[in-house]
């Protein structure tokens, strides 16, 4: 659990008293507030970038490699902050925290940062941070080969006819070449390692409490720091949230996205059958019920025979045609791109374009990252060929548009070292100062696995649900009602008295 062009994957989230929360969540004690080294200084610079705010700064924020061993080895977080503009006004600081794995931080600053500052009218300095292993911050490699990195190889896609034996040697390979080359940053890329990091950056910037703003993956990561660290969260949105359930984690998010892509398809295809289509040649059927078997039908005619592209090299396969499909399904705004694209392919004579995020690789650097956190926070089941065959096999037939993707192997199911610390369990302990928004039709996050994280947070939460498609909420699908309540309540802290909906 972004954007999810390219970050998909992978898919955060207090009169409870803090050392009771602690305690609960049995973890070490340096993440409960033991022995620090100096807390450093920040040398702030501009780093403004087209688009976005114009006073955006950046700095280097050094961290422990292993917060058990704070004096030890450093490497150091890319952060970034938006001054407010009218200090007068100011209440504290707002983290931005990013999906992913693997999403920038940095990089939705500046991105969202000019909209925050509208809604917020200088509320807050805003500030994010780019995760261990990602943009500007300490990375690692794998040495994975180019062909293991485009992300329909970073996504289990099985072959044709649900075929999982490229699988099963791709993720082996790839488990076997992050332990014999990622070394201790690798195995430090974990969520737990995020949160503690948030957590120096609250304390250099001076701050007794955060606010903050996670999206999808950002949610998982908002809910262990208001978990792990109850005292020091102040108003907290969570938009668009997975199921917490520790015994899973992102091995759940994964398997949950059959079901999202079936909650959120019926609304492409109900625009893709419109007659307001016709004008600019995308419509792709008479009526809605028809757009399924369509695609189903391409999926099926590229597996058994990929088109070339316009990338040299890169042909476009049934797989392709899926993890677009996926892809599209998060935004509404992304429909006509992937219908021109469908549109297309109906003449054999045409040679289609891929959209940019299969076009190449992923870098090294970068498929790393994201492979290693799913990886490091838990302990995945090692299944045998035989048992992923049969979970392919029945989670296709279930839902044909995933084709059995979420549930089959991984490299996590090869993963050489242990995770260091269980998995923080989230519940109810702690402030009330929690927002939950979620689309009713979620591709990545689907709103019945949400009700997961909004039954473990109990009294600390409310759930607003707007009554549309999409993953990602705030200041993101176009919904003024959604937008207002979470701008109200992260500037004046006034929340729905009760779980309620917005529509669309």
């Amino acid at each position: 659990m972004t954007t999810p062009l390219n970050k998909a994957l992978l898919l955060t989230l207090s009169a409870a008293a803090a050392a009771t929360a602690l305690t609960a969540t049995a973890l070490p004690a340096q993440a409960a507030g033991g022995p620090r080294p100096q807390t450093p200084a920040l040398s702030w610079h501009p780093c403004a970038k087209p688009g976005g705010p114009a006073t955006q700064e950046c700095a280097d924020l050094p961290v422990p490699l292993d917060y058990d061993d704070p004096d030890g080895p450093q490497i150091t977080v890319a952060v970034s902050r938006v001054r407010s503009d009218r200090p007068q006004a100011r209440r504290g600081t707002l983290v931005v925290i990013p999906g992913g794995p693997g999403g920038s931080g940095v990089q939705r600053l500046t991105q969202k940062g000019a909209a925050l500052q509208q809604q917020l009218a200088g509320a807050y300095d805003l500030v994010a941070f780019d995760p261990r292993g990602v943009g500007g911050s300490t990375t690692a490699t794998c040495g994975l080969a180019p062909d293991d990195r485009y992300l329909t190889s970073l996504r289990s896609w099985p072959g044709p006819d649900g075929d999982v034996t490229e699988n099963l040697a791709r993720s082996r390979r790839t488990a076997e070449a992050c332990a014999r080359n990622g070394g201790p940053v690798l195995r430090s890329f974990t969520t737990l390692n995020q949160v503690r990091d948030m957590d120096r950056l609250r304390e250099v910037l001076g701050e007794r409490k955060l606010s903050a703003w996670g999206v999808s993956y950002g949610t998982y990561v908002g809910a262990v720091y208001a978990q792990t660290y109850p005292g020091r969260t102040d108003r907290w949105v969570l938009d668009s949230s997975g199921d917490p359930d520790p015994k899973r984690v992102a091995r759940g998010w994964l398997a949950n996205m059959g079901q999202g892509a079936d909650d959120r398809f019926p609304d492409f295809a109900a625009w893709a059958a419109h007659p307001d289509r016709d004008k600019d040649g995308l419509r792709l059927a008479q009526r809605p019920e028809e757009v399924e078997p369509l695609l189903l039908s391409l999926f099926a005619s590229l597996d058994r025979a990929p088109r070339p592209s316009t990338t040299p090299g890169v042909p476009l396969t049934g797989n392709g045609l899926r993890q677009a499909l996926q892809n599209t399904l998060y935004s509404d705004s992304a429909f006509p791109g992937f219908a021109r694209l469908v549109a297309a392919l109906r003449d054999p004579a045409h040679t289609p374009a891929l959209p940019p995020e299969l076009a190449r690789p992923l870098r090294d650097e970068d498929a790393a990252q994201l492979v290693a956190v799913l990886c490091n926070d838990v302990t995945w089941p090692a299944g045998s060929a035989a048992d992923y065959r049969r979970a392919v096999d029945e989670d296709r037939a279930r839902h044909p548009l995933t084709a059995g993707m979420p549930v089959n192997v991984s490299p996590c199911s090869f993963w050489k070292d242990a995770p260091e610390h269980k998995p923080v369990k989230i519940t109810g302990h702690g402030p009330s100062g929690i927002l939950m928004i979620q689309s009713r039709r979620d591709p990545s996050t689907p709103h019945s696995k949400s009700l997961k994280m909004r039954q473990a947070l109990g009294d600390r939460a409310v759930l607003v649900t707007v009554e549309q498609g999409g993953h990602g909420v705030y200041l993101g699908n176009g919904n003024a009602c959604g937008d207002r309540t979470v701008t109200r309540f992260l500037t004046t802290g006034r929340r729905p008295a009760q779980d309620t909906s917005c529509a669309n």
